[in-house]
Protein backbone atom coordinates (compact mmCIF):
# COMPACT_ATOMS: atom_id res chain seq x y z
CA UNK A 1 0.00 0.00 0.00
CA UNK A 2 1.41 3.65 -1.23
CA UNK A 3 2.57 5.40 2.02
CA UNK A 4 -0.59 8.42 1.05
CA UNK A 5 -2.56 6.11 0.52
CA UNK A 6 -1.40 4.68 4.54
CA UNK A 7 -1.61 8.23 5.56
CA UNK A 8 -5.20 8.35 4.56
CA UNK A 9 -6.30 5.53 5.84
CA UNK A 10 -5.12 6.76 8.90
CA UNK A 11 -6.54 10.18 9.24
CA UNK A 12 -9.78 8.34 8.01
CA UNK A 13 -10.05 6.27 10.95
CA UNK A 14 -8.70 8.62 13.40
CA UNK A 15 -11.87 10.99 12.33
CA UNK A 16 -14.12 8.75 12.91
CA UNK A 17 -12.61 7.48 16.45
CA UNK A 18 -13.19 11.38 16.83
CA UNK A 19 -16.73 11.67 15.78
CA UNK A 20 -17.14 8.44 17.74
CA UNK A 21 -15.49 9.68 20.56
CA UNK A 22 -17.48 12.87 20.66
CA UNK A 23 -20.88 10.76 20.55
CA UNK A 24 -19.71 8.73 23.24
CA UNK A 25 -19.20 12.08 25.62
CA UNK A 26 -22.64 12.88 24.65
CA UNK A 27 -24.35 9.76 25.76
CA UNK A 28 -22.52 10.05 28.45
CA UNK A 29 -22.93 13.55 29.47
CA UNK A 30 -26.88 12.67 28.60
CA UNK A 31 -26.69 9.25 30.68
CA UNK A 32 -25.05 11.91 33.56
CA UNK A 33 -27.63 14.41 33.39
CA UNK A 34 -30.41 12.26 33.43
CA UNK A 35 -29.33 10.78 36.63
CA UNK A 36 -28.68 14.11 38.40
CA UNK A 37 -32.38 15.06 37.09
CA UNK A 38 -33.77 11.49 38.34
CA UNK A 39 -32.06 12.81 41.72
CA UNK A 40 -33.68 15.92 41.77
CA UNK A 41 -37.11 14.93 40.81
CA UNK A 42 -37.03 12.42 43.92
CA UNK A 43 -36.41 15.00 46.02
CA UNK A 44 -38.87 17.60 45.45
CA UNK A 45 -41.57 17.95 47.05
CA UNK A 46 -43.34 21.08 45.52
CA UNK A 47 -45.62 20.01 42.36
CA UNK A 48 -45.11 23.40 40.51
CA UNK A 49 -41.34 23.35 40.96
CA UNK A 50 -41.60 19.29 40.20
CA UNK A 51 -43.03 20.29 36.70
CA UNK A 52 -40.35 23.00 35.80
CA UNK A 53 -37.59 20.43 37.03
CA UNK A 54 -39.25 17.90 34.51
CA UNK A 55 -39.20 20.56 31.60
CA UNK A 56 -35.72 21.97 32.48
CA UNK A 57 -34.28 18.31 32.85
CA UNK A 58 -35.94 17.64 29.45
CA UNK A 59 -34.44 20.73 27.69
CA UNK A 60 -31.37 20.63 29.10
CA UNK A 61 -31.12 16.44 28.07
CA UNK A 62 -31.91 17.49 24.16
CA UNK A 63 -30.51 20.75 24.12
CA UNK A 64 -34.64 21.55 23.08
CA UNK A 65 -35.06 25.50 23.15
CA UNK A 66 -38.55 25.44 25.06
CA UNK A 67 -41.08 22.75 25.45
CA UNK A 68 -44.56 22.74 27.48
CA UNK A 69 -45.99 20.15 30.15
CA UNK A 70 -50.08 19.42 29.48
CA UNK A 71 -52.02 17.63 32.33
CA UNK A 72 -54.74 16.37 31.50
CA UNK A 73 -57.91 17.69 32.75
CA UNK A 74 -61.14 15.89 32.17
CA UNK A 75 -61.27 16.00 28.59
CA UNK A 76 -59.49 18.54 28.22
CA UNK A 77 -55.48 19.11 28.17
CA UNK A 78 -54.41 21.92 30.51
CA UNK A 79 -50.92 23.95 29.63
CA UNK A 80 -48.70 23.90 33.08
CA UNK A 81 -45.83 25.33 31.97
CA UNK A 82 -44.09 26.74 28.82
CA UNK A 83 -40.25 27.34 28.11
CA UNK A 84 -38.81 29.03 25.40
CA UNK A 85 -35.49 30.35 26.02
CA UNK A 86 -34.87 32.50 22.64
CA UNK A 87 -38.45 33.84 22.69
CA UNK A 88 -37.68 34.57 26.89
CA UNK A 89 -40.68 32.92 27.34
CA UNK A 90 -41.84 32.16 30.65
CA UNK A 91 -45.23 31.02 31.73
CA UNK A 92 -46.75 29.08 34.28
CA UNK A 93 -44.89 27.64 37.36
CA UNK A 94 -43.03 30.18 39.60
CA UNK A 95 -43.73 32.21 35.96
CA UNK A 96 -46.40 34.76 34.77
CA UNK A 97 -50.24 32.89 34.59
CA UNK A 98 -50.77 31.33 31.47
CA UNK A 99 -54.25 32.54 30.20
CA UNK A 100 -54.37 29.76 27.35
CA UNK A 101 -57.66 27.77 26.99
CA UNK A 102 -57.34 23.98 27.51
CA UNK A 103 -57.03 21.89 24.77
CA UNK A 104 -60.33 19.28 23.90
CA UNK A 105 -59.40 15.69 23.77
CA UNK A 106 -62.25 15.11 22.03
CA UNK A 107 -64.44 17.06 19.11
CA UNK A 108 -68.07 18.25 19.15
CA UNK A 109 -69.00 14.98 17.59
CA UNK A 110 -67.47 12.56 20.39
CA UNK A 111 -64.74 11.75 18.47
CA UNK A 112 -60.80 12.11 19.58
CA UNK A 113 -59.52 15.09 18.41
CA UNK A 114 -56.71 13.66 16.44
CA UNK A 115 -55.41 17.21 14.21
CA UNK A 116 -53.77 18.26 17.16
CA UNK A 117 -50.20 16.35 17.67
CA UNK A 118 -51.05 16.65 21.85
CA UNK A 119 -54.00 14.56 21.52
CA UNK A 120 -52.55 12.41 18.96
CA UNK A 121 -49.84 11.56 21.52
CA UNK A 122 -52.68 10.68 24.45
CA UNK A 123 -54.84 9.00 22.65
CA UNK A 124 -52.56 6.88 20.71
CA UNK A 125 -50.03 6.56 24.35
CA UNK A 126 -47.16 7.24 21.98
CA UNK A 127 -44.15 9.51 21.08
CA UNK A 128 -44.54 11.72 17.95
CA UNK A 129 -41.19 13.30 16.47
CA UNK A 130 -41.83 15.80 13.67
CA UNK A 131 -38.74 16.86 11.87
CA UNK A 132 -40.44 19.77 10.53
CA UNK A 133 -43.93 21.24 11.56
CA UNK A 134 -44.50 23.05 8.08
CA UNK A 135 -43.74 19.87 6.02
CA UNK A 136 -46.30 17.92 8.66
CA UNK A 137 -49.58 16.75 6.41
CA UNK A 138 -51.05 14.95 9.67
CA UNK A 139 -51.29 17.56 11.94
CA UNK A 140 -52.63 21.23 12.27
CA UNK A 141 -50.09 23.54 13.15
CA UNK A 142 -52.24 26.65 12.26
CA UNK A 143 -51.91 28.27 15.33
CA UNK A 144 -48.10 27.44 15.56
CA UNK A 145 -47.76 29.11 12.22
CA UNK A 146 -49.66 32.00 13.25
CA UNK A 147 -47.46 31.98 16.90
CA UNK A 148 -45.02 32.11 14.65
CA UNK A 149 -45.43 35.18 12.61
CA UNK A 150 -46.36 37.12 15.61
CA UNK A 151 -43.51 36.35 17.44
CA UNK A 152 -40.98 36.36 14.35
CA UNK A 153 -40.03 32.64 15.41
CA UNK A 154 -39.94 29.44 13.43
CA UNK A 155 -41.48 26.40 15.25
CA UNK A 156 -39.96 23.29 13.67
CA UNK A 157 -38.86 19.98 15.12
CA UNK A 158 -41.47 18.58 17.76
CA UNK A 159 -41.08 15.82 20.39
CA UNK A 160 -44.29 14.92 21.99
CA UNK A 161 -44.15 12.19 25.15
CA UNK A 162 -46.91 10.93 27.19
CA UNK A 163 -47.04 10.49 30.54
CA UNK A 164 -47.99 7.28 32.12
CA UNK A 165 -49.06 6.90 35.94
CA UNK A 166 -48.31 2.82 37.27
CA UNK A 167 -52.33 1.78 36.29
CA UNK A 168 -51.17 2.74 32.64
CA UNK A 169 -53.12 5.81 32.11
CA UNK A 170 -51.78 9.15 30.55
CA UNK A 171 -51.24 11.82 33.34
CA UNK A 172 -49.34 14.12 31.00
CA UNK A 173 -47.51 15.16 27.60
CA UNK A 174 -44.12 16.30 27.68
CA UNK A 175 -43.81 18.47 24.27
CA UNK A 176 -39.92 19.35 23.24
CA UNK A 177 -39.59 22.23 20.63
CA UNK A 178 -37.23 22.85 18.37
CA UNK A 179 -33.44 20.68 19.22
CA UNK A 180 -30.60 22.84 19.15
CA UNK A 181 -27.30 21.70 17.32
CA UNK A 182 -24.55 22.40 20.37
CA UNK A 183 -22.13 23.25 17.25
CA UNK A 184 -23.95 25.15 15.10
CA UNK A 185 -26.68 26.48 16.83
CA UNK A 186 -29.36 25.72 13.79
CA UNK A 187 -32.26 23.75 14.86
CA UNK A 188 -32.45 20.11 14.19
CA UNK A 189 -34.68 17.55 14.36
CA UNK A 190 -34.74 15.43 18.18
CA UNK A 191 -32.22 12.23 17.11
CA UNK A 192 -33.32 8.88 17.91
CA UNK A 193 -31.00 8.48 20.87
CA UNK A 194 -32.03 12.53 22.28
CA UNK A 195 -35.52 11.07 22.16
CA UNK A 196 -34.83 7.86 24.06
CA UNK A 197 -33.39 9.71 26.63
CA UNK A 198 -36.41 11.98 26.74
CA UNK A 199 -38.58 8.85 27.33
CA UNK A 200 -37.00 7.64 30.29
CA UNK A 201 -36.60 11.03 31.91
CA UNK A 202 -40.77 11.38 31.11
CA UNK A 203 -41.09 7.94 32.45
CA UNK A 204 -38.84 8.77 35.78
CA UNK A 205 -41.39 11.92 35.78
CA UNK A 206 -44.57 10.20 35.63
CA UNK A 207 -43.85 8.09 38.31
CA UNK A 208 -42.73 10.58 40.59
CA UNK A 209 -45.60 13.08 39.76
CA UNK A 210 -47.96 10.06 40.39
CA UNK A 211 -46.43 9.70 43.86
CA UNK A 212 -47.04 12.86 44.93
CA UNK A 213 -50.96 13.29 43.52
CA UNK A 214 -50.88 9.61 45.35
CA UNK A 215 -49.31 11.49 48.62
CA UNK A 216 -51.71 14.56 48.21
CA UNK A 217 -54.58 12.73 47.24
CA UNK A 218 -54.02 10.83 50.48
CA UNK A 219 -53.92 14.10 52.54
CA UNK A 220 -57.11 15.12 51.48
CA UNK A 221 -59.07 12.40 51.92
CA UNK A 222 -57.57 11.87 55.68
CA UNK A 223 -58.19 15.97 56.29
CA UNK A 224 -62.17 15.38 54.84
CA UNK A 225 -62.31 12.53 57.08
CA UNK A 226 -60.96 14.92 60.41
CA UNK A 227 -63.31 17.66 59.23
CA UNK A 228 -65.83 14.63 58.92
CA UNK A 229 -65.14 13.84 62.57
CA UNK A 230 -65.04 17.34 63.76
CA UNK A 231 -68.21 18.29 61.38
CA UNK A 232 -70.20 15.39 63.23
CA UNK A 233 -69.39 16.80 66.10
CA UNK A 234 -70.72 19.94 65.96
CA UNK A 235 -73.93 18.89 64.32
CA UNK A 236 -74.66 16.96 67.58
CA UNK A 237 -75.60 19.52 69.07
CA UNK A 238 -77.25 23.31 67.98
CA UNK A 239 -75.08 24.80 70.48
CA UNK A 240 -71.90 23.78 70.54
CA UNK A 241 -72.06 23.45 66.45
CA UNK A 242 -68.77 25.40 64.97
CA UNK A 243 -66.49 25.08 67.97
CA UNK A 244 -64.74 22.39 66.29
CA UNK A 245 -64.84 24.78 63.21
CA UNK A 246 -63.61 27.68 65.23
CA UNK A 247 -60.84 26.36 67.52
CA UNK A 248 -58.64 25.43 64.64
CA UNK A 249 -58.94 29.03 63.05
CA UNK A 250 -57.79 30.52 66.41
CA UNK A 251 -55.56 28.20 67.68
CA UNK A 252 -53.41 28.97 64.12
CA UNK A 253 -53.72 32.74 64.99
CA UNK A 254 -52.10 32.37 68.25
CA UNK A 255 -49.24 30.23 67.05
CA UNK A 256 -48.40 32.45 64.25
CA UNK A 257 -48.48 34.96 66.96
CA UNK A 258 -46.32 32.75 69.10
CA UNK A 259 -43.76 32.08 66.27
CA UNK A 260 -43.18 35.79 65.21
CA UNK A 261 -42.49 37.20 68.67
CA UNK A 262 -38.72 37.89 68.63
CA UNK A 263 -37.81 38.21 72.65
CA UNK A 264 -38.80 36.37 75.64
CA UNK A 265 -39.58 33.04 76.02
CA UNK A 266 -40.74 32.69 73.00
CA UNK A 267 -38.03 34.06 70.97
CA UNK A 268 -36.95 30.46 70.15
CA UNK A 269 -40.58 29.14 68.88
CA UNK A 270 -40.68 28.94 65.45
CA UNK A 271 -43.51 27.48 63.42
CA UNK A 272 -42.82 25.36 60.04
CA UNK A 273 -45.18 24.77 57.45
CA UNK A 274 -45.42 20.99 58.69
CA UNK A 275 -45.41 22.32 62.34
CA UNK A 276 -48.63 24.32 61.44
CA UNK A 277 -50.27 21.22 59.49
CA UNK A 278 -49.63 19.22 62.87
CA UNK A 279 -51.29 21.14 64.74
CA UNK A 280 -54.20 21.96 62.35
CA UNK A 281 -54.98 18.24 62.26
CA UNK A 282 -54.93 18.21 66.08
CA UNK A 283 -56.81 21.15 66.69
CA UNK A 284 -59.57 19.54 64.21
CA UNK A 285 -59.42 16.46 66.37
CA UNK A 286 -59.47 18.22 69.39
CA UNK A 287 -63.06 17.19 70.63
CA UNK A 288 -63.50 14.04 68.97
CA UNK A 289 -63.76 12.20 71.97
CA UNK A 290 -67.10 14.01 72.30
CA UNK A 291 -68.51 11.82 69.58
CA UNK A 292 -69.62 8.83 72.73
CA UNK A 293 -70.65 12.07 74.66
CA UNK A 294 -75.09 11.37 75.08
CA UNK A 295 -76.80 14.55 73.24
CA UNK A 296 -78.37 15.61 76.04
CA UNK A 297 -74.99 16.12 78.67
CA UNK A 298 -73.71 18.50 75.44
CA UNK A 299 -77.06 19.92 75.12
CA UNK A 300 -78.08 20.79 78.45
CA UNK A 301 -79.13 23.85 78.86
CA UNK A 302 -80.96 23.83 82.28
CA UNK A 303 -80.50 22.10 85.30
CA UNK A 304 -83.75 20.15 85.26
CA UNK A 305 -82.95 19.32 81.22
CA UNK A 306 -82.60 15.39 80.39
CA UNK A 307 -84.02 14.06 77.33
CA UNK A 308 -86.47 17.54 77.48
CA UNK A 309 -86.41 20.02 79.97
CA UNK A 310 -88.10 19.07 83.18
CA UNK A 311 -89.05 22.67 84.61
CA UNK A 312 -92.44 22.14 82.17
CA UNK A 313 -93.43 19.36 84.34
CA UNK A 314 -92.45 21.32 87.62
CA UNK A 315 -94.83 24.16 86.40
CA UNK A 316 -97.69 21.73 85.72
CA UNK A 317 -97.30 20.34 89.46
CA UNK A 318 -97.29 24.29 90.74
CA UNK A 319 -100.56 24.77 88.12
CA UNK A 320 -102.04 21.76 89.80
CA UNK A 321 -101.42 23.21 93.43
CA UNK A 322 -103.09 26.70 92.01
CA UNK A 323 -106.01 24.98 90.58
CA UNK A 324 -106.50 22.82 93.65
CA UNK A 325 -106.32 26.36 95.97
CA UNK A 326 -108.67 27.46 93.68
CA UNK A 327 -111.33 24.55 93.57
CA UNK A 328 -110.77 24.49 97.85
CA UNK A 329 -111.58 28.10 98.22
CA UNK A 330 -114.53 27.85 95.64
CA UNK A 331 -116.11 24.95 97.43
CA UNK A 332 -115.67 26.51 101.10
CA UNK A 333 -117.11 29.72 99.48
CA UNK A 334 -120.44 27.10 97.83
CA UNK A 335 -120.68 25.78 101.22
CA UNK A 336 -121.31 29.12 102.68
CA UNK A 337 -123.72 29.73 100.02
CA UNK A 338 -125.48 26.81 100.83
CA UNK A 339 -125.53 27.32 104.46
CA UNK A 340 -126.76 31.11 103.83
CA UNK A 341 -123.87 32.66 105.08
CA UNK A 342 -121.24 35.34 103.55
CA UNK A 343 -118.20 33.72 102.29
CA UNK A 344 -115.55 35.34 104.61
CA UNK A 345 -113.07 37.74 102.95
CA UNK A 346 -110.48 36.20 104.66
CA UNK A 347 -110.86 33.17 102.55
CA UNK A 348 -110.15 35.02 99.37
CA UNK A 349 -106.70 36.80 100.88
CA UNK A 350 -105.49 33.90 102.28
CA UNK A 351 -105.97 32.23 98.83
CA UNK A 352 -104.51 35.14 97.01
CA UNK A 353 -101.49 35.10 99.62
CA UNK A 354 -101.25 31.21 98.64
CA UNK A 355 -101.00 31.90 94.93
CA UNK A 356 -98.92 34.77 95.21
CA UNK A 357 -95.93 32.58 97.06
CA UNK A 358 -96.04 29.97 94.71
CA UNK A 359 -95.64 32.24 92.19
CA UNK A 360 -93.05 33.55 93.68
CA UNK A 361 -91.77 29.96 94.73
CA UNK A 362 -91.85 29.06 90.42
CA UNK A 363 -90.04 32.15 89.48
CA UNK A 364 -87.26 31.38 92.18
CA UNK A 365 -87.34 27.46 91.06
CA UNK A 366 -86.97 29.08 86.96
CA UNK A 367 -84.25 31.13 88.47
CA UNK A 368 -82.13 28.31 89.50
CA UNK A 369 -82.98 26.32 86.31
CA UNK A 370 -80.99 28.51 84.18
CA UNK A 371 -77.99 28.36 86.05
CA UNK A 372 -76.46 31.58 85.43
CA UNK A 373 -75.50 32.87 88.92
CA UNK A 374 -74.09 30.71 91.46
CA UNK A 375 -76.37 29.38 94.20
CA UNK A 376 -75.99 30.64 97.65
CA UNK A 377 -76.57 28.98 100.75
CA UNK A 378 -79.82 30.69 101.37
CA UNK A 379 -80.89 29.76 97.89
CA UNK A 380 -80.05 25.91 98.82
CA UNK A 381 -82.20 26.35 102.07
CA UNK A 382 -85.15 27.64 100.69
CA UNK A 383 -85.04 24.48 97.81
CA UNK A 384 -85.29 22.40 100.45
CA UNK A 385 -88.27 23.92 102.33
CA UNK A 386 -89.81 23.65 98.82
CA UNK A 387 -89.09 20.02 98.92
CA UNK A 388 -92.03 19.54 101.35
CA UNK A 389 -94.72 20.88 99.54
CA UNK A 390 -96.68 18.21 98.04
CA UNK A 391 -99.04 17.76 95.50
CA UNK A 392 -101.63 15.18 94.53
CA UNK A 393 -101.74 12.56 91.80
CA UNK A 394 -103.90 9.48 91.60
CA UNK A 395 -105.17 10.51 95.77
CA UNK A 396 -101.54 10.36 96.70
CA UNK A 397 -99.88 13.29 97.92
CA UNK A 398 -96.57 13.21 96.41
CA UNK A 399 -93.59 15.85 97.33
CA UNK A 400 -93.67 19.05 94.86
CA UNK A 401 -89.96 18.09 94.11
CA UNK A 402 -88.80 15.02 93.79
CA UNK A 403 -84.75 14.57 95.38
CA UNK A 404 -83.34 14.28 91.83
CA UNK A 405 -85.33 17.33 90.68
CA UNK A 406 -83.37 18.98 94.28
CA UNK A 407 -79.83 17.89 93.67
CA UNK A 408 -80.49 19.12 89.93
CA UNK A 409 -81.53 22.49 90.94
CA UNK A 410 -78.99 22.70 94.06
CA UNK A 411 -75.71 22.50 91.52
CA UNK A 412 -73.42 25.66 92.60
CA UNK A 413 -72.40 26.87 88.96
CA UNK A 414 -74.25 25.99 85.70
CA UNK A 415 -75.90 23.35 84.81
CA UNK A 416 -74.08 20.06 85.16
CA UNK A 417 -74.26 17.67 87.99
CA UNK A 418 -70.83 16.22 89.26
CA UNK A 419 -71.68 12.95 87.46
CA UNK A 420 -72.61 15.20 83.96
CA UNK A 421 -69.61 16.90 84.62
CA UNK A 422 -67.58 13.52 84.28
CA UNK A 423 -69.31 12.46 81.73
CA UNK A 424 -68.39 15.81 79.44
CA UNK A 425 -64.64 15.77 81.04
CA UNK A 426 -64.25 11.89 80.22
CA UNK A 427 -64.49 13.58 76.65
CA UNK A 428 -60.47 14.26 76.65
CA UNK A 429 -59.62 10.79 77.88
CA UNK A 430 -61.38 9.24 75.10
CA UNK A 431 -59.90 11.71 72.20
CA UNK A 432 -56.46 10.61 73.71
CA UNK A 433 -57.81 7.09 73.41
CA UNK A 434 -58.81 7.19 69.85
CA UNK A 435 -55.94 9.40 68.29
CA UNK A 436 -53.76 6.87 70.31
CA UNK A 437 -55.12 4.17 68.29
CA UNK A 438 -54.16 5.95 65.44
CA UNK A 439 -51.05 4.97 63.29
CA UNK A 440 -50.17 8.53 62.75
CA UNK A 441 -47.06 8.92 60.39
CA UNK A 442 -43.82 10.41 61.65
CA UNK A 443 -44.84 13.87 60.67
CA UNK A 444 -48.21 13.88 62.63
CA UNK A 445 -46.44 12.07 65.77
CA UNK A 446 -47.27 15.07 68.23
CA UNK A 447 -51.51 15.02 67.42
CA UNK A 448 -52.31 13.41 70.33
CA UNK A 449 -50.44 15.37 72.73
CA UNK A 450 -51.20 18.52 71.26
CA UNK A 451 -55.43 17.23 71.17
CA UNK A 452 -54.97 15.75 74.36
CA UNK A 453 -53.55 18.86 76.24
CA UNK A 454 -56.16 21.29 75.68
CA UNK A 455 -57.82 20.56 79.54
CA UNK A 456 -54.43 20.75 81.56
CA UNK A 457 -53.53 23.66 83.38
CA UNK A 458 -50.20 25.43 83.58
CA UNK A 459 -49.90 24.56 87.88
CA UNK A 460 -51.19 20.59 87.05
CA UNK A 461 -54.51 21.06 88.69
CA UNK A 462 -56.25 20.36 84.75
CA UNK A 463 -57.34 16.96 83.17
CA UNK A 464 -57.09 14.06 82.78
CA UNK A 465 -53.16 13.48 83.11
CA UNK A 466 -53.20 17.05 85.75
CA UNK A 467 -49.77 17.63 83.17
CA UNK A 468 -47.58 21.02 84.68
CA UNK A 469 -46.41 24.27 82.10
CA UNK A 470 -43.21 21.88 81.90
CA UNK A 471 -44.59 18.82 80.93
CA UNK A 472 -46.83 20.35 77.71
CA UNK A 473 -45.49 21.98 74.53
CA UNK A 474 -46.14 25.19 73.19
CA UNK A 475 -48.70 24.24 70.75
CA UNK A 476 -50.30 22.16 73.14
CA UNK A 477 -50.74 25.45 75.63
CA UNK A 478 -51.45 27.64 72.34
CA UNK A 479 -54.83 25.26 71.87
CA UNK A 480 -55.61 25.41 75.63
CA UNK A 481 -55.91 29.20 75.16
CA UNK A 482 -57.81 28.68 71.97
CA UNK A 483 -60.13 26.34 73.76
CA UNK A 484 -60.67 28.49 76.44
CA UNK A 485 -61.20 32.00 74.43
CA UNK A 486 -63.73 30.39 72.07
CA UNK A 487 -66.35 29.07 75.05
CA UNK A 488 -66.02 32.52 76.50
CA UNK A 489 -67.22 34.56 73.30
CA UNK A 490 -68.99 32.10 71.66
CA UNK A 491 -72.85 33.31 71.30
CA UNK A 492 -74.09 29.84 70.67
CA UNK A 493 -73.91 28.05 74.04
CA UNK A 494 -77.00 26.94 75.66
CA UNK A 495 -76.31 28.18 79.26
CA UNK A 496 -75.20 32.05 78.31
CA UNK A 497 -74.59 34.23 76.19
CA UNK A 498 -71.46 35.20 74.23
CA UNK A 499 -69.01 37.46 76.20
CA UNK A 500 -67.99 40.62 75.01
CA UNK A 501 -64.46 41.16 74.18
CA UNK A 502 -63.64 43.25 77.18
CA UNK A 503 -65.40 40.75 79.62
CA UNK A 504 -63.45 37.58 78.20
CA UNK A 505 -59.99 39.62 77.83
CA UNK A 506 -60.28 40.12 82.00
CA UNK A 507 -61.22 35.98 82.55
CA UNK A 508 -58.37 35.52 80.56
CA UNK A 509 -55.90 37.43 82.42
CA UNK A 510 -57.28 36.50 85.48
CA UNK A 511 -56.78 32.70 84.51
CA UNK A 512 -53.22 33.82 83.69
CA UNK A 513 -52.35 35.32 87.09
CA UNK A 514 -54.51 32.02 88.17
CA UNK A 515 -51.74 29.90 86.40
CA UNK A 516 -54.79 28.24 84.75
CA UNK A 517 -53.12 29.18 80.82
CA UNK A 518 -49.46 30.11 79.87
CA UNK A 519 -48.56 33.88 80.57
CA UNK A 520 -46.16 33.86 77.46
CA UNK A 521 -49.18 33.13 75.03
CA UNK A 522 -51.03 34.80 77.06
CA UNK A 523 -48.93 38.30 76.36
CA UNK A 524 -48.44 37.32 72.95
CA UNK A 525 -52.34 37.19 72.21
CA UNK A 526 -52.69 40.63 73.07
CA UNK A 527 -49.08 42.07 71.88
CA UNK A 528 -50.55 40.79 68.35
CA UNK A 529 -53.61 41.19 68.90
CA UNK A 530 -55.16 37.73 67.84
CA UNK A 531 -58.25 38.50 70.12
CA UNK A 532 -59.10 41.34 67.49
CA UNK A 533 -58.37 39.22 64.42
CA UNK A 534 -60.77 36.37 65.92
CA UNK A 535 -63.47 38.39 66.92
CA UNK A 536 -63.21 40.65 62.98
CA UNK A 537 -63.71 36.95 62.03
CA UNK A 538 -66.15 35.26 64.12
CA UNK A 539 -67.74 37.58 66.74
CA UNK A 540 -71.38 39.87 66.69
CA UNK A 541 -70.13 43.98 66.29
CA UNK A 542 -71.42 44.27 69.96
CA UNK A 543 -69.50 42.08 71.46
CA UNK A 544 -65.91 43.93 70.25
CA UNK A 545 -66.03 46.94 72.52
CA UNK A 546 -61.85 46.68 72.66
CA UNK A 547 -59.52 47.59 70.49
Amino acid sequence: MPTQNIINHVEQMTTIGNELSADVKKVIGQVEKLTDIGIALSAEKDTTQLLEKILLGAKSITNADGGTIYRVDGNTIKIEIIRSDSLGIYLGGGGNAINIPNIPLYGEDGKPNLKNVVCYSYHYNKTINIADAYDSVHFDFTGTKAFDKINNYRSKSFLSIPLNNHQGEIIGILQLINAINPETKEITEFDSVSQRFAEALASQAATVLTKQQLIIDLENMFESLVKLIATAIDEKSPYTGGHCRRVPELTLMLAKAASDTDHGYLQDFKLSEADNYELTIASWLHDCGKIITPEYVIDKATKLEAIFDRIHLVEARFEILKRDQEIALLKQQLTDLQNHKTPSPELEQAYQANIAQLDDDLAFIRGCNIGGEAMSDQDITRLKTLQKLTWSTNNVDVPLLSDEEIYNLSIFRGTLTSEERKIINNHISVTISMLEAIKFPKHLHNVVEYAGGHHERMDGKGYPKGLSREQMSIPARVMAIADVFEALTAKDRPYKSGKKLSDALFILKKMKEEKHIDPDLYDAFIEHKVYRKYAEKFLDAEQIDVD
